[in-house]
């Protein structure tokens, strides 16, 4: 925020800095969000769209929550939302309530709620904004728009692969090259089942591996007694890859609930290559999300030209039983945001990229207005995009036009009045 207020001070006129600085953020946007314009605009339509063409055509029945929700809803019993992440405000009664952090835990609530009687599996798709407080200086955006899907009430491989196929039409949708990881929640809390540490030191080793900062994690981790567990931890940039990861994997976790665990994503792996192929899909055994309801399969999708995940989700079979209703669920969700940079660079970051260009261009003359209105919607009607020249002149219309790519001028010169007043003669 200093960065944008310096440099706005830069361009202001002297008469305009004292009001600036009695009005220090009236013409600047919080961190974390910012302005959306034109091409931008039109983009995230563009994909929104798709998505949710792609959704509605595998059955998915749209769903809108609250921006706002109570605190509780999100202060679950078991790892819940970091309280320095979420956006806090009260109602008229003193209530805490939050900007809406994540999309999954309200369409949870929903699913035990509302929807509780309904006949299972629901197939639940969204595309609304979630509110996250970011670390500083790390360059994210707190408000994030998202478009997903949630299928509810099956445990079922099928209801997994469903999902996976849908995220990887999801990302061939938001266009470029892309790339899966798979990955299962139940490893990594295997692995801390046979940790030897206290729930604190355990919160800091989840956070080294959800940031790959393996240097820290091994610095944690020479606190901790040896065992196997600690062995497996210091490997795991090892257990990223193909279909090689198995037998690394199986040779380092031999007992517990390993091999099923292993077995099972090796199934689903196996699958899901068919349909996606070997070169794209990747095995992470270190991957978790910053949402700890996860208890299964868990993916990421990331397209060429972007670091970070355009798509997360995964399987939570037990978050909907937290509000009294225990089905099994499954689903993703999609950056938004994310995607419509990348195409914004592939399109060369035109401004004009995306801006949908006039098909014509109507002049009217004083006394026309209202013929010039009539003549404009009969054009639309066709389908084509029509604009109103604002100028006083003909001439500067053309000159307008030519300057805009606009493909002809209509000009509009006599009012269907007179020519009615005339009785259509000399007209």
């Amino acid at each position: 925020m200093q960065e944008a207020s310096d440099a706005l001070l830069q361009i202001l006129p002297p008469d305009q800095k004292e009001q600036f600085f009695m009005n220090k953020y009236d013409r600047i946007t919080p961190e974390g969000t910012r302005d959306a314009l034109f091409a931008e605009c039109t983009l995230r339509r563009q994909i929104e769209n798709r998505l949710h063409g792609l959704f509605t055509a595998r059955g998915y029945s749209e769903i809108i929550t609250p921006t706002l929700e109570f605190y509780d809803v999100f202060n679950r019993d078991t790892q819940p939302f970091p309280m320095e992440q979420m956006y806090k405000l009260t109602d008229a009664k003193g209530r805490l309530m939050v900007l809406r952090p994540d999309n999954t835990v309200p369409i949870a609530r929903v699913c035990a709620t509302r929807l509780r009687e309904a006949a299972l599996p629901l197939r639940l798709c969204y595309n609304q904004n979630i509110y996250v407080i970011s670390p500083s200086l790390k360059g994210r955006d707190d408000e994030i728009s998202q478009a997903g899907i949630e299928l509810i009430g099956s445990d079922s491989r099928m209801a997994d692969l469903e999902v996976i196929a849908a995220a990887v039409d999801a990302l061939q949708a938001c266009g470029g090259e892309y790339s899966l990881e798979l990955g299962n929640a139940a490893f990594f809390r295997e692995l801390m089942a046979g940790l030897p540490a206290d729930d604190a030191k355990k919160q800091m080793i989840r956070d080294c591996i959800e940031s790959k900062n393996y240097p820290a994690l091994n610095d944690l981790l020479d606190a901790v007694p040896e065992c196997d567990a600690a062995k497996v931890l210091r490997k795991l940039p090892r257990l990223f890859g193909g279909e090689e990861v198995f037998s690394r994997a199986a040779a380092l976790c031999t007992g517990g609930k390993f091999p099923e665990i292993l077995e099972e994503l090796h199934t689903l792996y196996t699958a899901v290559t068919q349909f996606a192929g070997t070169n794209r899909v990747r095995v992470d055994l270190g991957m978790m999300h910053r949402t700890d309801y996860y208890t299964g399969m868990i993916l990421r999708g990331y397209l060429s030209g972007y670091g970070e995940e355009i798509l997360s989700g995964g399987r939570y079979n037990k978050l909907i039983a937290e509000f009294g209703y225990d089905v099994p669920a499954t689903g993703f969700a999609v950056n938004i945001d994310a995607a419509v940079k990348v195409l914004s660079r592939q399109q060369g970051d035109s401004p004009a990229a995306a801006l949908p260009v006039s098909n014509v261009l109507i002049w009217a003359a004083k006394g026309c207005e209202a013929d010039a209105v009539e003549a404009a919607r009969n054009l639309r009607s066709k389908g084509l995009i029509v604009e109103h020249s604002l100028t006083d002149t003909l001439e500067e219309a053309e000159q307008y036009a030519a300057a805009h790519g606009i493909d002809s001028v209509l000009p509009i010169k006599i009012a269907k009045a007179q020519i009615q007043a005339a009785g259509g003669k000399g007209v």
